[in-house]
């Protein structure tokens, strides 16, 4: 598992692209990838081109970086995510919550 982020130029979106297993020992580095933005209205997108799982935990994760991302009237945006993983997403109506493409 690794966790990488990239700042847009704009220095208003996070991108933080989660690649293999998405489960609690991620925890830690997701969070960090997160917690030093601070800017008013920052959107963070969570890139899972590479996330080959993940688990409740892992809905929970992106749930507290909502909370964290509306506390900065901020905004989440879900891209290239698996069918599997859309699939997961779905069921805990995250689509109701995300943009999920």
């Amino acid at each position: 598992m690794s966790i990488s982020t990239q700042k847009a130029e704009n220095g208003k979106e996070i991108t933080i692209k989660i690649d293999g297993r998405f489960d609690f020992g991620s925890h830690h580095d997701f969070r960090d990838a997160y917690r030093g933005a601070t800017e008013a209205g920052m959107v963070f997108i969570l890139d899972m081109s590479g996330t080959e799982y993940m688990d409740s935990s892992a809905l929970g994760m992106i749930l507290l970086l909502k909370e964290y991302s509306g506390s900065l009237g901020g905004d989440i945006k879900i891209v290239n995510a698996s069918t599997d993983i859309k699939n997961i997403l779905q069921i805990a109506n995250f689509d109701k919550l995300f943009s999920i493409s």
